[in-house]
C-alpha cells in the first residue's frame, strides 16, 4: 500500500502554512486521498492522478514537489529527498498502470459485426512499461512510507490548531467524534481507565498487535471508499481487538472477543454475498429482457415477410426510423467522448510544453554553474602554481570557503542531475500516455465513421422504400397515399428541422460540400429529389467506409511529396484523386507546365474590357445566372464569384478573338475559380484548357472538332461496349445528344462534384483522352440498367439523369483506367484525323448543294 505522512501547503489568502496530512492511494480510482491523521475515517480531500503531472524544483527546497491537475496545483513536502523521489516514482508507476488499464478500448457486442474491418487498426496496448529507466528504482523509506508509518505518531506542528482543516469543518468534527466514541468504548470495556501501567508490561505483544491494527486500518480505509456505512463499524471492532489484546484478562473474555469478531466478519461476508446475489438476479432479468426483445424483433420480421398489406410494411418503416434515432443518440455520445478526449489532449500538450521549457531553464542554469566551477578551478590552479603568491594573497580561511562553495556546487549539480532524470522520465511517460490517448481517439473516430456510414445506409434504404411506395401511389387508398406523401416530405426536410431545433446537425450529409456544391440538388420533380438524396447518402457512406482504408494512405503519400515532377507514380496518384488540401497547388503546377503566365497580361485585358465593350459581353451576361446553379458561390447574382467570373470571361474574349466567347466556357472558368480561388490563375487555367488541352476549333463557331469527337466516341463505344451500342441502334438512340455536352464542358453539371473534380484532376494532367475514358466508363457503369429498358422514350429519360446516380467514384475510376485498356493516344489521333476529313467533305458537299440551290432560285427569279 502506498501511504504515508506528507506536509501539504495550505494557502489562506496571503498566508501560506504547511499542514501534516496522511496520504493514501486509492488504486480503484487513481486518487490520492488525504486525512489529518492515519486514524481518521473520512478524507479531507483527494487528488485526481489520472490526468495529473508531477514536478520537482530544487530551488523550492529539499523534499518539495508538485502535483499538477487541470484544476489545481498541490504542493507537498516529504521528510527527505529520498522519500520525495520514492513518492514521485511510485505515483508515476500508479498513474501509468491506471491509464494503461483505462485506455483499453471497450468492445461493443452490438457493433462488433459492423466494425470488423476497424479491428485491425485498433492500437494494441502494452501492460508493462518500457525498459527505458530514466530514474533508478528508489529504495522504500520504511520510516516515512508504508503501513508501519501509520503506527508512528503524526508529525507535530507548532500549534494544535494549525493542523486542523478549516475548509472541511464537518469532516473534522466527524473524525473527532468517531475517535472519541471509539476510545470511550474501548477503555470502558476494560473497566479500568488507569491500566496504562499494565499495558506496558507486555510491550512486545503490543507492537505485534499495533502492526496488525495498521494493516486493518488501511483495509478499513479501502472499505470506506466503497461503502461509507460499514467503515466506522469495522474500524471500531479492529480498534477494540487491538486494545483488548494488550490487557491481561481471563481467557474466556478473550475467546468471547474473538468469537464476536468472527461473527461480525461472517455477517459482513453474508451481506456481501447477498448484494452479489442481487446483482446476479438483476443481470438475469436484463438478459431475459434482451432475449424477449430479440424474440419480438424476430416476430416482427416474420410478420413483415408474411404480411400482405402495406399497413404492416409501413409499421416496419416506423420501426426502422426508431432504430435510426437510436443510432443518432449513440453517435452523439461518441461525439461528446471525442470532445472530452480532445480537451485532455490539449491539457497534455500544454503541460509537455511547460516541462520542456522548465528542462531548458534547468539546463541553462546547470551550464552556468559548470562555467562558474571551471572558472574557480582555473583560478585555484593559477594560485596554487605560485607558492609565494599564495602565501601573500590567500589565507587558509579563504581557501576553505572556496572548497566549501565547490562542495555546495557539486551537491547542487547532483540534485539537478536527479531532477533532470525525473523530468525526463515524466516527459517520456506523459508522451506515451498522450500517444495512447491519440490512438484511442483515432479508434473512436473510426467507430464514429462506421456509425455514420451505417446510418447513411439505413436512411438510404428507408428512402428507397419510400420511393417504391411513391411509385405505387396510384394503387393505394387515399389515406395511405396521404401518409406516404407526408413521410416523403418529412424525409426531405429532416435535416433542416434537426438543425433548426437542436442548433446542430448530426446527420452526416451536410447541405454543401467543400467547394460549395449542393449535396442534395433542389430538383422541382419530387421523384428526382428522392433520387438525389439517396445518391448523396450512398456517396457519403462510400466515402466514410474508404476514409481510413483508401483515402488516408493516399493522403499520406501526397503529404510526402515535396516537389512535383512528372512520373508514373504521380500519374497514378492524380488518377486516384488529389486531396482537397493539395488540389490547388497541383492544379497551378499543371497549368504552369504548359502555359506560362505573362506578367501584367491579365490586367491589360481587364483595362481593355473596361474601355471597350466586347461583342460577346451581352451573351456573357445572359450566361452568368445559368452557371453552376447548384453551387452557393454562383446561385445568386450577388454571389462573390459572379464578378470574378465575368472578368475572367471578358479577359479571355479579348485574349482569343478567334473564339471570343462560346457557351460552355463559363462552366470551365467557374470550376477553375472554385479550386484556384484567384481569378488570374483561373484565367490562365481556362487558356490552358482551350488552347493546349482541347484540339483546335473545339469552341469555334462551327464546333467542327467537337462533332468529330462525337463520331470518334461512337466508334470507341462500338468497340468497347458492342452490346450496348447494338441496343442503342435497335431503338435509334443518338448518344451524341447526351454526350456532346460532356465533351464540351468536361462533365460539368453532369457528374456529382466529388467525382467531377477527380475527372478534372486526370484531365488537366493527361488531356482529352481522359474524357473519352470516363465517358465510356459511365456507360459501362450503367450498362446492365440500360439494357433492361426496351423503349426509346424511357431510354432517353434514363440517360437524362443516369450520371447523377453514380455513387462509387473508385469503381468508376477503375473502369476508366483499368477495364477499358488498352487506349492508345495514337489511335485517338488517327480516328480524329479520319473523321475530320469525312466531316469536312460532308460540309463541303452541303455548301455546294446550298450554293446550287441559291443559284437555282436566283435564276428562276421572283
Amino acid at each position: 500500500k502506498l501511504c504515508g505522512y506528507l506536509n501539504k501547503l495550505g494557502i489562506k489568502g496571503p498566508i501560506k502554512t504547511w499542514k501534516s496530512r496522511w496520504f493514501f492511494y486509492d488504486e480503484n480510482k487513481c486518487r490520492l486521498l488525504y486525512y489529518r491523521t492515519a486514524q481518521d475515517i473520512n478524507p479531507l480531500g483527494s487528488v485526481d492522478l489520472s490526468s495529473a503531472s508531477f514536478d520537482c524544483k530544487m530551488e523550492n527546497g529539499e523534499g518539495i514537489f508538485e502535483i499538477r491537475t487541470p484544476s489545481r496545483v498541490f504542493t507537498l513536502k516529504a521528510i527527505s529527498k529520498q522519500a520525495m523521489m520514492y513518492w514521485l516514482q511510485q505515483l508515476q508507476m500508479r498513474r501509468w498502470e491506471f491509464c494503461n488499464a483505462q485506455s483499453r478500448f471497450p468492445s461493443n457486442g452490438i457493433l462488433s459485426c459492423s466494425f470488423a474491418f476497424v479491428s485491425c487498426f485498433v492500437f494494441t496496448l502494452v501492460d508493462v512499461v518500457d525498459n527505458e529507466d530514466f530514474l533508478p528504482l528508489v529504495k522504500t523509506p520504511t520510516e516515512a512510507v508504508g503501513l508501519k508509518a501509520a503506527s508512528l505518531p503524526a508529525p507535530q506542528t507548532s500549534t494544535a490548531l494549525q493542523n486542523i482543516s478549516l475548509k472541511h469543518p464537518w469532516t473534522e468534527i466527524q473524525n473527532t467524534v468517531y475517535n472519541i466514541c471509539g476510545s470511550r468504548q474501548l477503555w470502558g470495556s476494560n473497566g479500568n481507565v488507569f491500566s496504562f501501567d499494565e499495558l506496558q508490561e507486555h510491550p512486545d505483544n503490543v507492537d505485534e498487535e499495533q502492526e496488525a491494527e495498521v494493516e486493518a486500518g488501511c483495509t478499513v480505509k479501502e472499505g470506506t471508499l466503497e461503502d461509507g456505512k460499514m467503515g466506522p463499524r469495522l474500524n471500531w471492532i479492529r480498534k477494540a481487538r487491538w486494545m483488548n489484546s494488550g490487557f491481561p484478562g481471563s481467557e474466556e473474555l478473550s475467546r468471547e472477543k474473538i468469537s464476536v469478531d468472527k461473527v461480525s466478519v461472517l455477517q459482513q461476508q453474508i451481506l456481501t454475498l447477498t448484494e452479489e446475489v442481487k446483482s446476479q438476479k438483476e443481470l438475469v432479468k436484463l438478459l431475459h429482457k434482451a432475449l424477449e426483445a430479440a424474440q419480438q424483433e424476430k416476430r416482427v420480421s416474420s410478420m413483415y415477410l408474411t404480411a400482405a398489406e402495406d399497413k404492416d410494411r409501413l409499421e416496419l418503416v416506423r420501426h426502422k426510423v426508431r432504430q435510426i434515432a437510436d443510432l443518432t443518440s449513440r453517435l452523439e455520445a461518441l461525439t461528446q467522448e471525442k470532445k472530452e478526449l480532445e480537451q485532455i489532449l490539449t491539457l497534455r500538450d500544454s503541460h509537455i510544453q511547460e516541462l520542456k521549457e522548465h528542462v531548458q531553464l534547468l539546463m541553462e542554469k546547470n551550464h552556468a554553474k559548470q562555467e562558474v566551477i571551471m572558472t574557480l578551478t582555473e583560478q585555484m590552479a593559477r594560485e596554487l602554481s605560485d607558492p609565494l603568491q599564495e602565501a601573500n594573497t590567500i589565507t587558509v580561511e579563504t581557501l576553505y570557503k572556496q572548497q566549501e562553495e565547490i562542495e555546495h556546487l557539486k551537491d547542487d549539480i547532483d540534485a539537478y542531475k536527479t531532477q533532470n532524470q525525473f523530468l525526463n522520465s515524466e516527459i517520456h511517460q506523459v508522451t506515451r500516455l498522450w500517444t495512447r490517448i491519440a490512438e484511442n481517439e483515432k479508434a473512436l473516430l473510426m467507430k464514429c465513421a462506421c456509425l455514420q456510414a451505417r446510418n447513411c445506409q439505413m436512411e438510404s434504404k428507408y428512402l428507397t422504400v419510400l420511393r417504391k411506395l411513391q411509385e405505387a401511389l396510384p394503387g393505394l387508398p387515399n389515406s395511405h397515399a396521404e401518409l406516404v406523401k407526408n413521410l416523403i416530405q418529412e424525409a426531405l426536410q429532416r435535416d433542416v428541422k434537426e438543425e433548426a431545433e437542436e442548433g446542430f446537425n448530426l446527420n452526416p450529409v451536410s447541405e454543401y460540400d467543400e467547394y460549395g456544391f449542393m449535396t442534395v440538388p433542389d430538383y422541382e420533380i419530387e421523384d428526382w429529389k428522392l433520387l438525389a438524396k439517396i445518391q448523396a447518402l450512398e456517396i457519403k457512406s462510400n466515402k466514410l467506409r474508404s476514409q481510413e482504408i483508401v483515402e488516408k494512405p493516399l493522403r499520406d503519400r501526397w503529404n510526402s511529396i515535396v516537389e512535383l515532377n512528372p512520373s508514373a507514380e504521380l500519374k497514378s496518384l492524380i488518377r486516384s484523386g488529389i486531396p482537397v488540401e493539395h488540389r490547388q497547388r497541383v492544379w497551378r503546377w499543371m497549368v504552369s507546365r504548359h502555359c506560362s503566365p505573362v506578367p501584367g497580361h491579365y490586367q491589360r485585358l481587364l483595362e481593355q474590357s473596361r474601355s471597350t465593350e466586347h461583342p460577346a459581353c451581352r451573351q456573357i451576361e445572359l450566361d452568368l445566372p445559368r452557371t453552376l446553379t447548384n453551387n452557393k458561390h454562383f446561385s445568386s447574382p450577388t454571389s462573390q464569384l459572379i464578378p470574378k467570373l465575368r472578368r475572367v470571361l471578358l479577359a479571355f474574349s479579348w485574349h482569343n478573338p478567334a473564339i471570343g466567347y462560346c457557351q460552355g466556357l463559363n462552366r470551365l472558368a467557374a470550376v477553375a475559380l472554385l479550386v484556384l480561388e484567384d481569378e488570374e490563375s483561373a484565367f490562365w487555367c481556362l487558356v490552358y484548357i482551350v488552347e493546349n488541352l482541347m484540339p483546335a476549333d473545339y469552341y469555334s463557331d462551327t464546333l467542327i472538332t467537337s462533332q468529330v469527337d462525337q463520331r470518334v466516341f461512337k466508334d470507341f463505344l462500338s468497340e468497347k461496349l458492342p452490346r450496348l451500342m447494338a441496343h442503342f441502334e435497335q431503338y435509334r438512340i443518338d448518344v451524341s445528344l447526351i454526350t456532346f455536352n460532356w465533351f464540351l464542358v468536361a462533365f460539368v453539371d453532369s457528374l456529382v462534384s466529388d467525382i467531377l473534380l477527380r475527372v478534372w484532376d486526370a484531365f488537366l494532367y493527361e488531356g482529352t483522352k481522359v474524357i473519352f475514358r470516363y465517358a465510356l466508363a459511365i456507360f459501362k457503369y450503367n450498362e446492365e440498367e440500360i439494357l433492361r429498358i426496351h423503349d426509346s422514350v424511357e431510354i432517353y429519360q434514363y440517360l437524362r439523369f443516369f450520371t447523377r446516380m453514380i455513387t462509387d467514384g473508385r469503381k468508376l475510376m477503375n473502369i476508366a483506367f483499368n477495364d477499358l485498356n488498352p487506349f492508345p493516344m495514337k489511335l485517338l489521333r488517327n480516328r480524329r484525323s479520319m473523321h475530320r476529313e469525312e466531316l469536312e467533305a460532308e460540309l463541303c458537299e452541303l455548301e455546294q448543294i446550298k450554293a446550287a440551290y441559291v443559284k437555282e432560285r436566283a435564276e428562276q427569279g421572283p
